[in-house]
C-alpha cells in the first residue's frame, strides 16, 4: 500500500531539481510515490525528470503543454495521489532522508491527527539556514492551527490525509499567493494538527514573486477576496469570519504601503492597476468587526476613497520621515 503520494510542480528549476528529487530516493520510508508534473519548462526540467521515472518506478511524470501556474500543476498531480497521505515538495527544496518516516510515524501514534508540520528550515543564497521562527507544540485543534496560520504563528509546509486534500484542492483563483488559502482550509478541517522532527529546507528566492516589485503583488489581495468567500461559502463560524476580516484589512493596508513605497518601480499602467484594485477589495471590506479603525492610518472611510487615499498618504509620507518605512 503506498503511504504518502508527493506532488511536485516543476517550472525552470533544472539546476535544483536533482537535489530534490534525490532527496525522495534517500527517505527511510520506502512505500511512496511521486507525481511530478512539468509546467511547460523552457529549460532542462522535463528531460531530468524523466530520467528520473526511468530509473524508480515510484515517479510519474506529467508533462503540461501550456504553462498554467504552480496550484494547477499540482492539482494535475492531487488527481493521481493514491497514497493515504499526501504533501508538496518544491521542485528547488530538498526534504532530510527520515522527514517521511517521523511524519508517518506522527500520523500511526495519533489517530485523530490529520495534518502534521515538518519543522521548517529556511535555505539561504549565501549558505546560511535559520529554523521558521515558531514555537514547537505537541498537538492543535484544527480551528487553533487555523487562526494561526493567518498571521504565520505557524507555517504551512505539512503533510495531509489525502482524503481531506482532495476535498480541498489548490486555490487556482490566483498564479500566486492563492496557496494560503489551501493550507488554511486543511488546518480547519483537521481534527488535530501535529509537528515532527522530520525537516523540509526551504529555499530563499529573492526573485520570486513574492519578493520582487511587481504587479504580481497585487495578486495577494485578490487570494485574499477567494479566502473569505471560501468562508462564508462552507458557513464558517462568524468569529472566524471576523476573525480573517481583520487579517484581510491589515493587508490591503500593507499592499498600499508597497504601492507607496515602490510605485517609482512601476510602469503608469501597472501603477493604474495595481490602486484600481486597492480600491476594489477596500470596498469589499466589512468593517463593522474591524479593531483598528478608529486608528489613522487604518480607518476605513468607508463610501470616501479619496478620503482613504489621502490618509494612506499622508501616513506613510509619515512613517517615511520618521524613517520606519
Amino acid at each position: 500500500m503506498i503511504k504518502i503520494s508527493v506532488l511536485i510542480a516543476v517550472y525552470n528549476t533544472e539546476s535544483f531539481l536533482p537535489k530534490c528529487l534525490d532527496s525522495l530516493r534517500e527517505q527511510r520510508l520506502r512505500d511512496f510515490q511521486v507525481i511530478c508534473v512539468d509546467d511547460c519548462s523552457t529549460d532542462n526540467s522535463l528531460a531530468i525528470l524523466k530520467e528520473y521515472e526511468a530509473k524508480d518506478d515510484r515517479f510519474t511524470v506529467i508533462s503540461l503543454d501550456k504553462n498554467m501556474g504552480q496550484a494547477h500543476a499540482r492539482n494535475i498531480a492531487l488527481q493521481k495521489a493514491e497514497g493515504e497521505y499526501v504533501m508538496f515538495l518544491d521542485s528547488d527544496d530538498w526534504i532530510a532522508p527520515d522527514a517521511m518516516s517521523e511524519a508517518y510515524r506522527v500520523f500511526r501514534e495519533n489517530e485523530k491527527t490529520d495534518c502534521v508540520l515538518f519543522s521548517l528550515r529556511y535555505v539561504y543564497q549565501d549558505g546560511r539556514e535559520a529554523d521558521y521562527p515558531m514555537e514547537k507544540f505537541d498537538v492543535k485543534e484544527g480551528k487553533t492551527a487555523f487562526k494561526d496560520s493567518l498571521v504565520w504563528k505557524i507555517h504551512g509546509v505539512y503533510i495531509l490525509r489525502t482524503d481531506i486534500h482532495k476535498r480541498f484542492p489548490y486555490d487556482e483563483s490566483c498564479r500566486a499567493y492563492s496557496d494560503d488559502n489551501t493550507t488554511r482550509l486543511h488546518y480547519l478541517n483537521s481534527r488535530e494538527v501535529r509537528l515532527c522532527e522530520g525537516v523540509y529546507f526551504y529555499r530563499q528566492n529573492p526573485n520570486s514573486v513574492t519578493h520582487a516589485v511587481s504587479i504580481k503583488r497585487f495578486d495577494y489581495i485578490y487570494a485574499n477576496v477567494s479566502m473569505k468567500r471560501q468562508l462564508v461559502e462552507l458557513g464558517v463560524e462568524k468569529e472566524l469570519i471576523d476573525l480573517y476580516e481583520n487579517v484581510r484589512w491589515m493587508i490591503l493596508i500593507d499592499m498600499y504601503m508597497f504601492y507607496f513605497k515602490y510605485r517609482s518601480r512601476l510602469g503608469k499602467r501597472e501603477r493604474t492597476i495595481g490602486l484600481g484594485r486597492i480600491k476594489r477589495v477596500w470596498k469589499g471590506i466589512e468593517t463593522e468587526s474591524l479593531k483598528d479603525k478608529r486608528k489613522f492610518g487604518y480607518i476605513p472611510f468607508r463610501g470616501m476613497w479619496p478620503l482613504f487615499v489621502a490618509q494612506e498618504e499622508i501616513y506613510f509620507f509619515l512613517r517615511k520621515l520618521a524613517g520606519r518605512l
